[in-house]
């Protein structure tokens, strides 16, 4: 039976946009609604903002992703029109760029050169774009997927403390949210690096810590502009 391992790079691209909106959706969200809860308003009020929060969040990180993404994607497109331009130019000159980076990872002088030829017969574009510039199929920049995912994940974040604040209406809602905030964010931050392959705990501890903050930061303004709206 051949070995076969299982990498988790195939899911940079969409995971980093996923958790990125989830926990911006339970934090913002959550320090939103702590806030204005903090300021003795009323439970209509503290839903407004809440889900004014969620919809402005939403279409925000959809809007920062792609546009941030889409500059990757300029970059990359740029990088390769100057890189197929270099080939038209000097193929030759190119053939020993190659040979010359695999060198310097350790490749046989000789074998550097014959390794470099081969792989530009079969796709000298794609042979430079992945070992000269660090364009592959894994690290590609996804505009739509980014935005799509970023925007879905802050929406299902931005949910979990609002629908608390719908279900829960006593006076220490603050708190009540405060508690179930960091308990998505424990379980974002243990679901995220199982699936990146990191410790657990570690995950757990840095986004608990930054929501944690976050709400204490806000909670501090609402008490502070007390306007019993």
């Amino acid at each position: 039976m051949p070995h076969q391992e299982h990498h988790r790079q195939h899911r940079v691209g969409w995971l980093r946009a996923a958790v990125l909106g989830a926990n911006d959706g339970i934090v913002s969200t959550a320090s939103l609604i702590i806030g204005v809860a903090a300021a003795n308003s009323g439970h209509s009020a503290i839903m407004i903002a809440g889900t004014a929060g969620l919809v402005a969040g939403a279409i925000s990180m959809a809007a920062g992703e792609y546009v941030s993404v889409c500059s990757q994607a300029d970059t990359e497109k740029s990088d390769l029109v100057q890189e197929k331009d270099a080939l038209d130019k000097d193929y030759e000159e190119e053939v020993f760029e190659l040979a010359e980076i695999y060198r310097e990872r350790g490749v046989d002088s000789a074998l550097s050169a014959i390794v470099a030829r081969q792989l530009m017969d079969h796709d000298a574009l794609g042979a430079h774009a992945r070992d000269e510039i660090g364009i592959s199929e894994l690290t590609q920049a996804q505009p739509l997927t980014a935005a799509f995912s970023s925007a879905l994940s802050f929406t299902l974040g931005a949910l979990l403390p609002l629908l608390v604040a719908y279900f829960y209406t006593a006076s220490n809602l603050s708190l009540v949210i405060a508690v179930f905030s960091l308990v998505f964010l424990a379980l974002l931050g243990g679901l995220s690096s199982y699936l990146s392959g990191a410790r657990i705990y570690v995950g757990v501890a840095r986004v608990t810590f930054w929501g944690a903050l976050a709400m204490v930061v806000t909670a501090l303004v609402g008490i502070a502009f007390d306007v019993g709206v």
